[in-house]
């Protein structure tokens, strides 16, 4: 059990030592948190979803998508769908397009 500072002097002094544990903590959180991210990303990055391998990008009506080099499916980043569907209105693009707009 923690015992009480018995001056004010005492205190703030304790109060001084705690708020820079916590920032040291934060901080170390903080770094941790972004190793993370980078070791998660460096993984995964520009691999497939579906079987893990990686993703090759390639040209499809003046855009660049990616596609699976082994099971070659095709991925579309943020964005992607909406400029396809805007190049092809009419056909599976347009319709797909569609869909998700309504």
């Amino acid at each position: 059990m923690p015992i009480k500072p018995s001056t004010p002097e005492e205190e703030f002094f304790a109060r001084q030592e705690w708020e820079r544990k916590r920032a040291l903590a934060q901080t170390r959180e903080q770094a941790l948190k972004e190793e993370e991210r980078k070791a998660l990303r460096e993984r995964h990055w520009m691999r497939c979803p579906k079987c893990g391998m990686e993703l090759v990008e390639i040209a499809y009506q003046g855009h660049q998508i990616d596609q699976c080099s082994s099971c070659r499916g095709v991925w579309l980043d943020a964005g992607e769908l909406e400029a396809l569907s805007k190049a092809e209105d009419t056909g599976f693009l347009g319709s797909l397009g569609r869909l998700f707009k309504d």
